[in-house]
């Protein structure tokens, strides 16, 4: 299994056909940079979907799953365990106000699928409002409120009634948030759906509705926290505090995990009431506590903060011909182009820059929040190239 067409066809052969795949075989990570099987490097402004916030195999993280893998693997939430419990700890303290009651899990999709039960156990009630252009994820709840047709059209009929808004619009939400309501779901900054941030008099107006209505604010922070947009979470902007955050990506370092938060004032729910078999496993937790610690410690944030808004600035000085806005927040920037993102997404490549696509024409990018200016210099080269 060697070579590149190897990998290619034993893929094609066995895999599920769900993903459409780039002809590139990814191998290895350092830090920002990510190797295919023919060694070539490649500058990967993706962070593996957002996953990799330290970049790839982080030498603290490393390190931490290596020795928690010596020691205990997993264990079931039915007992006690140290890591967890530090982890616990941690989130308790990343987390602004009394966002302090936690459920582990694997996914952003599963946090997702957590926090509408969550609402529902807390509210006793059954509506649910989000946001178009929203995606939350490919589970059934989390489809429901994914609002691209190309992905809820072939289970429409399996799927809980949503009622859709505009997203940034006030007036919208203040007629679809009613007594009825147990959860508005929405992301601090769409991602898929374009790379939008929410407006913060919109999120503070959501916030204004839900205390009125006594309806939960979820805020989907699967992509933006943990320092993406320049602040821990990117509902902080707005000044908010939220009933529920989902997070996901960049919390376990690499590793699958995930975590609905919510308000402590709302208390816990039942016992039994939810579950999962590898949430919160001391593997994981340990890779979340080295990640976390390591955002905390070094002012990731902060920087994050600097770099974003100097790269957001770059970009929009270049005013090239071929992008009609450049928008975002920290490092999590879009390029809306004036064409396909596709063809512009093979052509960064082979200058080898990997980046995203959000939506059918525009440019993602997601680098790992420990990328440098330097680095950062090398993706806008690549950008100009392949867009001037």
């Amino acid at each position: 299994m060697s070579t590149s067409t190897t990998v290619f066809e034993i893929e094609e052969r066995y895999g599920s056909g769900a993903y459409g795949k780039r002809p590139t075989a990814l191998v290895r990570g350092q830090g920002v940079y990510v190797w295919d099987s023919d060694g070539k490097r490649y500058l990967d402004a993706t962070s593996g979907q957002g996953v990799a916030a330290l970049g790839h195999c982080h030498p603290a993280v490393v390190a931490a799953v290596n020795a928690q893998a010596s020691r205990l693997v997993s264990i079931h939430e039915s007992f006690y365990n140290d890591r967890r419990a530090e982890l616990y700890t941690l989130l308790d303290s990343v987390t602004p106000a009394d966002l302090s009651r936690f459920f582990l899990c694997n996914s952003g999709a599963e946090a997702i699928e957590g926090a509408l039960k969550v609402a529902k156990l807390l509210t006793g009630r059954n509506g649910i409002v989000a946001a178009k252009r929203a995606f939350h994820g490919r589970t059934t709840g989390a489809l429901s409120m994914t609002w691209t047709p190309k992905y809820r059209k072939p289970f429409q009929q399996w799927l809980p009634t949503v009622e859709h808004i505009a997203y940034n619009d006030i007036a919208a939400a203040v007629a679809a948030i009613r007594p009825e309501t147990a959860a508005v779901v929405v992301e601090s900054v769409q991602g898929e759906g374009g790379v939008h941030p929410a407006d913060n008099d919109f999120l503070q107006a959501l916030r204004e509705r839900c205390d009125w209505t006594g309806a939960m604010l979820i805020l989907d922070e699967i992509q933006t926290g943990f320092g993406r947009t320049g602040k821990w979470f990117g509902f902080q902007h707005a000044g908010i505090v939220p009933d529920i955050i989902v997070v996901a990506k960049a919390i376990g370092g690499g590793l699958p995990m995930g975590a609905v938060c919510w308000r402590a004032a709302h208390g816990p729910i039942g016992r039994a009431s939810h579950g999962s078999t590898f949430g919160g496993n001391p593997l994981a937790c340990a890779a979340a506590i080295a990640t976390l610690s390591i955002i905390r410690d070094q002012n990731i944030v902060e920087q994050v903060s600097s770099n974003g808004d100097w790269l957001i600035n770059e970009l929009r000085n270049l005013e090239l011909r071929r992008v009609r806005t450049v928008r975002g927040r920290g490092l999590m920037v879009g390029l809306e182009l004036r064409g396909r993102v596709t063809p512009v997404l093979k052509a960064l490549q082979e200058q080898g820059v990997l980046a995203l696509p959000a939506g059918l024409n525009t440019l993602r990018l997601l680098p790992p929040l420990i990328i440098s200016r330097d680095e950062l210099r090398l993706v806008i080269e690549a950008i100009k190239t392949v867009l001037d």
